[in-house]
């Protein structure tokens, strides 16, 4: 028997929670049964999500964005209730892993988007090494923007200049536009993420550094079926992802 326990003991020792500064919490959010025998991993811990978890008979919903964050109200009304009591009605644990699936060198949302679309890291850089850096050759921005949307199965909001090749990459999936300052100083030719806010389009014109927002979803939907494959592979448990588009 695989107990739910041992399962968050695994993924707190390899995703090595313990060291990130987050503001969600890592880990166990929904507790439900112990015993665990199919684990359902999911982007976001929709109700959508939750539903699909309860009519797949799973014990364990395992996704990178849970339902409790430090700038929202600690009440439980609304959506939120709705969710947690499906989760609580099918007896399914709910455990959300955040920056710490981020980052990791291989289960990572970072990690599997470099290998989805052939970069090789080669450092890394920003507030707690969450963004990337890695080579490339394109011969411009466009050829770029053609790649992610490919890849990715979505065109970016792309903003570059004039035809330059793009040797080295800088990025970071999800609302990382902040960290496009930092991919500058990195001496980044190009900054891919998944989100753009008013000021990257500016900055992005006058730096020179070619920005790419390729959606919040389409660049984390790998971390969490990557991490449920390789945790249900190393203690023999079936585990399934669903997919919830989001244009966002």
């Amino acid at each position: 028997m695989t107990t739910c326990r041992e399962i968050l003991a695994w993924c707190d020792d390899i995703l090595q929670t313990a060291q990130f500064k987050d503001y969600a919490p890592n880990g166990l959010q929904i507790e439900g049964a112990e015993k665990i025998e199919k684990i359902v991993a999911a982007v976001t811990a929709s109700r959508a999500a939750v539903e699909c978890a309860a009519q797949q008979g799973a014990q364990l919903l395992l996704v990178h964005h849970g339902m409790f964050w430090k700038s929202e109200p600690a009440t439980i009304t609304g959506w939120k209730k709705q969710r947690i009591a499906t989760l609580l009605h099918h007896n399914i644990n709910m455990a959300g892993y955040h920056l710490p699936l981020d980052a990791h060198p291989e289960l990572g949302n970072n990690a599997q988007l470099a290998l989805r679309l052939g970069w090789q890291p080669t450092g890394r850089f920003g507030e707690q090494q969450l963004g990337w850096l890695g080579e490339a050759a394109y011969e411009d921005g466009q050829a770029l923007a053609d790649h992610l949307a490919q890849a990715l199965q979505r065109p970016p909001i792309a903003i570059y200049g004039p035809p330059a090749p793009i040797r080295k990459l800088a990025w970071c999936s999800g609302g990382a536009q902040g960290f496009f300052e930092g991919a500058i100083a990195a001496g980044a030719d190009a900054f891919i993420t998944g989100e753009i806010s008013e000021p990257q389009a500016h900055l992005a014109r006058e730096c020179g550094v070619a920005f790419y927002a390729c959606g919040h979803h389409a660049t984390e939907r790998y971390g969490a079926p990557t991490l449920a494959a390789h945790v249900a592979h190393q203690l023999g448990l079936a585990h399934e992802f669903i997919e919830i588009d989001n244009p966002a």
